[in-house]
């Protein structure tokens, strides 16, 4: 396995994520919009901000899994399920480069 390789696209998958973060994070949080007097227009803008927000809590849990996956990759342990100290199949490894564990302990 090109542990380097991997390396390079955990970094390249954590640049994009920090990005989108810093997006939804400054749209939640610094609008310069002032709120709409209409009421359904508020409802709606509320509806939005929910959205970006879980939008937001999804990326930075990404993050922290890749942040996981890079330490396991400079400690030597990247590959194996946290769970029961098994090799996780390189499939599973290509599809979702930050697995923890493998397919039967993740199901």
């Amino acid at each position: 396995m090109d542990t380097e390789a991997i390396k390079s696209e955990l970094n390249a998958l954590k640049s994009e994520l920090e990005s989108r973060t810093s997006r939804t994070h400054k749209h939640i949080y610094e609008k310069e919009e002032p709120v709409s007097a209409n009421f359904n227009e508020q409802v709606k803008q509320m509806e939005n901000d929910e959205l970006v927000r879980t939008l937001e809590a999804e990326g930075l849990e990404e993050l922290a899994l890749i942040e996981r996956a890079l330490k396991r990759i400079e400690q030597g342990s990247y590959g194996t399920c946290h769970s029961c100290g098994e090799a996780i199949d390189e499939a599973r490894l290509k599809a979702i480069p930050y697995a923890e564990s493998c397919i039967d302990c993740a199901s």
